[in-house]
């Protein structure tokens, strides 16, 4: 931000060390703490002189007239984004991620789920994973797979690579070499579309006068309309509510109970989100930056995952002292690899299901 550009070396420094202790305490930190530290062989006047000038550009606010200080949001943003050096996620992590995704690669449901969990576990903050948006997700391909009699498991992809399956039940068997013929044909014919599309086209489609379809164009249309039908709603998966209770800023019952009021209301939820986090990039929203951040002056770390327009999002939510030289990277290096973990998934549940 334009106000910071005037901060000279020192100034950086000592703003970057009372932030740093803030994150790992909790409690406000004074100039005499920072002078203690012996990492800016300043006296502890010209520290609280400094300090003082930090506050006066909203870096800083003293929550007490006796007390120390504490990082204000722009104080957060701006560490964010000019004074976070390290910016790798930590091997340990790194490899857990991993090995989680490969593992858990048994069905996009089930890596959903486990998703938000290990969000959690890693940041010890609260992890959140939210479905792509079906409806204006770019499809990619679509796969109907004979299951039984008359029971045809129909398997949607999109461009973001999340799976979508939905089980049909058809009037008669359909062969399998025709639903492979259908499959094709369909996947030729909408592939690049959103749902949304796909539907207002199966609806002009319906309306031509059937003597017009062979009986295999007809098939498709209706397991068409069938597979696209109902379409649309997200789910939010949340994790770890209880891993931030022992935290100091959820020592009141009021603060928890509106913790556990923010993710009551679900379709809300899903709507902020979507509105909070577009586009590729890790988006930090810190306190009075928004409605979902500023009750509980939480922050939240989020990305998308996948591509385009449809893609989920994931990342964590908790105070706003929280690490975020390790949860940002985290999160984002989260985000890459569940995208890709989910494309490996269609692949892997179309393959089984064929043999």
């Amino acid at each position: 931000m334009a106000a910071g550009a005037g901060l000279n070396a020192r100034d950086r420094e000592i703003l970057n060390d009372i932030i740093r202790t803030f994150i790992l305490s909790g409690e406000p930190v004074s100039s005499r703490s920072v002078a203690k530290g012996g990492r800016h062989s300043l006296s502890a006047a010209t520290i609280r002189n400094v300090m003082a000038d930090l506050e006066d550009l909203g870096f800083l606010t003293q929550p007490h007239i006796s007390a120390g200080r504490v990082p204000t949001r722009d104080g957060y943003h701006f560490y964010i984004d000019a004074l976070m050096e390290n910016r790798s996620v930590p091997a340990k992590a790194r490899r857990t991620i991993d090995e989680t995704l490969v593992a858990g690669a048994s069905g996009a449901e089930e890596m959903m789920s486990s998703a938000s969990h290990l969000l959690s576990r890693l940041t010890r903050q609260i992890g959140i994973v939210m479905t792509p948006t079906v409806g204006r997700s770019t499809l990619r391909a679509i796969d109907f797979v004979n299951l039984s009699g008359c029971k045809v498991l129909c398997v949607l992809v999109g461009a973001s690579g999340f799976v979508d399956n939905k089980v049909i039940e058809t009037p008669e068997p359909i062969a399998r070499r025709d639903l492979v013929r259908i499959s094709n044909y369909l996947t030729d014919h909408f592939a690049g579309k959103t749902l949304r599309q796909i539907r207002d086209e199966l609806i002009d489609l319906m309306a031509e006068e059937r003597t017009k379809m062979d009986d295999l164009l007809g098939r498709a249309i209706d397991l068409a309309r069938e597979a696209f039908a109902g379409r649309g709603n997200q789910a939010v998966l949340v994790e770890g509510t209880t891993a931030i209770l022992n935290q100091p800023e959820l020592s009141d019952l009021d603060r928890i109970r509106r913790l556990l009021g923010t993710f009551s209301d679900k379709a809300t939820l899903v709507r902020v989100l979507n509105q909070l986090v577009e586009g590729p990039g890790v988006r930090v929203v810190i306190g009075k930056d928004s409605d979902l951040t500023s009750d509980l002056d939480f922050s939240l770390v989020a990305t998308s995952y996948g591509v385009g327009s449809g893609a989920g999002k994931l990342g964590i939510f908790g105070p706003s002292r929280m690490d975020y030289q390790k949860v940002i990277p985290i999160v984002e290096y989260f985000g890459e690899k569940f995208g890709q973990a989910l494309g490996r998934t269609f692949g892997e549940d179309i393959d089984a299901l064929e043999q």
